[in-house]
């Protein structure tokens, strides 16, 4: 049975006193859905909120880590220094990531397998740009994005692997995905991996959506059926507009 999954991303916004503030409203809020809920706070305020969420179920977890487990890497986090303040979960391969910080597949490759050797599950994230969309070949890229960083791993190490597709065109550009185009690609995304680790391993893959996800669009797109959830940016950064998400399920 897939987990339906509901994770807020905060980038690279709210310091620590406007962590505080939002980890309160969260709290106030009510959950009434069966989703499973996680946030993503910055590097700096990871432990603040997981000691703030310790006794609820909303789930800390990172918005990236290097693949070393220590050394010269200025300005880096390892695995077990996420472990070390209570998160177990980490975002790898955003597209923002990619595009800013030339993130390649081969080098996402490694940081899922660190991921996994530590006992953490991966949030997976690829999706393809506007010219590839435009030149329809969007499951040419996004199958490749999962098969370069992905098909080194075992089945069995799927039970710690989200999925997340972000058409990337479809956020910040005017454009638009439908729920149609969601379900589309999600369908293709599950028969990649049947393909390759066969119908079991594929239908346990809780495959999120990560296009631009809002309080008025998010009970259509969760309806889809192999889209179980969502990463959500924006809209994660309000308690209210967050758990209206959640609670579309």
């Amino acid at each position: 049975m897939r987990k339906n999954i509901v994770a807020g991303n905060w980038k690279m916004n709210n310091d620590l006193s406007q962590t505080e503030a939002l980890l309160t409203d969260l709290m106030a809020q009510t959950k009434t859905s069966n989703a499973e809920v996680m946030v993503a706070p910055t590097f700096t305020n990871l432990y603040r909120a997981f000691e703030t969420l310790r006794n609820t179920d909303i789930e800390v977890v990172a918005q990236n880590m290097h693949f070393a487990e220590n050394g010269a890497y200025t300005g880096e986090i390892s695995a077990s220094m996420l472990k070390s303040v209570g998160v177990n979960t980490v975002i790898l391969g955003h597209s923002e990531r990619r595009e800013y910080f030339n993130e390649t597949d081969e080098l996402l490759a490694k940081k899922v397998k660190t991921a996994l050797d530590h006992k953490m599950r991966v949030i997976f994230c690829f999706g393809e740009e506007l010219a590839d969309r435009k030149a329809g070949n969007e499951e040419t890229v996004v199958g490749n994005q999962i098969k370069n960083a992905l098909f080194q791993l075992q089945a069995w190490d799927f039970k710690n692997i989200v999925l997340a597709y972000e058409p990337v065109w479809a956020i910040g550009t005017g454009e638009t995905a439908s729920p149609e185009q969601a379900q589309d690609m999600h369908a293709f995304i599950r028969k990649t991996l049947a393909d390759q680790y066969g119908y079991d391993i594929a239908e346990r893959v809780s495959i999120l959506y990560g296009g631009s996800v809002k309080p008025a669009n998010a009970e259509e797109i969760f309806s889809k059926p192999d889209v179980d959830g969502g990463l959500i940016g924006g809209a994660s950064l309000n308690a209210e507009d967050f758990f209206a998400i959640v609670n579309a399920f």
